[in-house]
């Protein structure tokens, strides 16, 4: 994976905490659906969830405490 510009992602004060989070959860929900699914996939679960955050196919949302941290 090439590192990608995460100032997108991270802009409204995103934690990287957050967005490490968020990308494992979204990467585990897409990994369990090509097993359901049966589908063989090239692209590795975990790059293709951070490109859906980089796309914004997907928002975080960070609970008011984390927030102003």
């Amino acid at each position: 994976m090439l590192n990608q510009d995460l100032s997108k992602v991270l802009k409204g004060h995103i934690s990287r905490y957050s967005l490490v989070t968020a990308t494992a959860k979204r990467a585990r929900a897409i990994s369990d659906k090509n097993l359901e699914d049966k589908v063989i996939s090239t692209e590795k679960p975990v790059s293709v969830a951070l490109n859906e955050f980089l796309n914004e196919e997907y928002k975080i949302i960070e609970p008011d405490e984390i927030a102003n941290i």
